[in-house]
């Protein structure tokens, strides 16, 4: 069974509880309300620092009568500090990584980040703006001991817990778990990107692109990718918060390097690519000497996980979120957002929302966004006044885009439930059977 660790959080909230009960619960502020400050309060606070400010002076005077009394005793001016002697051993401690660019300023570390396209600023999104809903039937589901997946809600609650707070506040990044990295399944269209983004935005953190296509035929060789991943770390750390985003994020971990990508026609004539597995083994080196307190993320995006070596993805992504299609209520709650967005007042149109949620089963929220941009030009909008939207204009455009099948989803979860946190979900869900089966064993022997 799964076991709840308790809080680091709970303690500061208790502490602050009781200062409430024990200060300010029974004062008679109503009784006078014009009082600018409590006279009591203000002193016992400005003593505590008055404290501090003579205990230095006192400091200071009882160092230089101890200095007089050892002139006195020792005639000395000074006796020396004698270290401790180590003690013979191997230490125990985490390595340091070596600085391989020791004598270089961060201003110029920046400026070749920037020209080789590895520093990028981000598109001003924010993670309200990630449009989704509750999974209203993940109770029934669980009744039914069948596993819910995740829903678009879900997944920004997620965002937020995992990415946004911890790299907003140092305080909280110190002392909750540490969360190094994050990787997003999901069909293509879901919007992982803009969630990186989203981070990015509500953080104000620096993105790095360190995508394989990114990658292409910059800093060749094993000492190249050593010096760019080196880089990268050093000034995320030193320009923290920091968010290193790896798009395509199967192909560092490719099971096998398909064709296509070893080699890229030019003139006629094959030219070899880059491997994009170089980048593994340092990438992995340098996520783990990240420490609590170096506000640094990898968020790794991929479509097609399957591709990619289970071990060696879930060995670097301590976080795996998976996206499923939208499910009915996040398909309502998108069409009627983006809708809204392009100045449609729904509630005043005749147009059959929950229609299109039905029809539109299976495709994503990209393509919503995309059927609802082609429907609603700037000529369509004008003639709204006349001409009603109806449901019917959306479908051509739908029918043009490839949905997500329903064996390209299942695939996306058997390959999730093939991971660490899918497999403990698994069993989890196993416990819990076996737990009701249990107990109405023992409600039958009863009876």
């Amino acid at each position: 069974m799964l076991k709840v660790l308790p809080s680091k959080f709970i303690p500061l909230i208790n502490a602050g509880h009781e200062e409430y009960k024990n200060v300010w619960k029974n004062r008679p502020d109503h009784i006078h309300p014009d009082q600018s400050y409590d006279p009591k309060a203000l002193r016992a606070e400005k003593r505590k620092e008055l404290e501090q400010e003579i205990r230095i002076q006192v400091d200071e005077l009882m160092r230089q009568e101890l200095k007089n009394l050892r002139l006195a005793v020792d005639r000395e001016e000074e006796r020396p500090f004698k270290a401790l002697k180590k003690k013979n051993g191997k230490k125990v401690g985490k390595k340091k990584e070596k600085d391989l660019t020791p004598n270089r300023s961060l201003a110029s570390l920046f400026e070749e980040l920037v020209v080789f396209g590895f520093i990028k600023k981000c598109k001003t999104v924010l993670l309200k703006d990630f449009i989704g809903d509750c999974l209203y039937l993940g109770s029934t589901l669980s009744l039914a001991h069948k596993l819910p997946m995740p829903s678009l809600f879900d997944v920004r609650q997620n965002m937020a817990l995992y990415a946004v707070l911890r790299l907003g506040s140092p305080d909280i990044h110190s002392m909750a778990p540490l969360i190094r990295s994050i990787l997003l399944v999901g069909p293509s269209g879901m919007g992982k990107k803009m969630l990186v983004n989203a981070v990015c935005t509500e953080t104000g953190a620096n993105l790095f692109d360190l995508s394989p296509a990114n990658l292409q035929g910059k800093y060749p060789g094993k000492a190249g990718v050593q010096m760019l991943v080196h880089m990268v770390f050093k000034v995320a750390r030193l320009l923290q918060p920091s968010v290193i985003w790896i798009g395509n994020a199967e192909k560092n971990f490719y099971k096998k390097v398909p064709k296509e990508e070893k080699e890229v026609r030019e003139h006629g004539q094959p030219e070899p690519l880059m491997d994009p597995k170089r980048i593994k083994k340092d990438l992995t080196k340098a996520l783990r000497l990240l420490s609590p307190g170096d506000r640094v993320m990898l968020i790794g995006t991929t479509s097609h996980p399957q591709r990619a070596e289970v071990k060696g993805l879930c060995r670097t992504y301590e976080r795996i979120l998976f996206m499923p299609r939208p499910d009915y209520a996040s398909r309502y709650v998108l069409w009627k957002h983006m809708l809204h967005a392009q100045r449609v007042h729904v509630t005043q149109s005749r147009l059959d929302i929950s229609a299109l949620a039905k029809v539109s089963d299976g495709y994503t929220s990209g393509h919503i966004f995309q059927a609802i941009r082609s429907v609603l030009t700037e000529r369509r909008l004008l003639q709204l006044s006349r001409r009603p939207l109806v449901a019917s204009e959306f479908l051509g455009h739908l029918a043009k885009l490839e949905p997500v099948h329903r064996e390209e989803e299942e695939s996306l979860k058997d390959w999730y439930f093939k991971t660490p946190l899918g497999m403990k979900k698994i069993e989890f869900n196993k416990d819990q059977e076996a737990e009701e089966a249990r107990l109405a064993k023992e409600k039958k022997k009863r009876k």
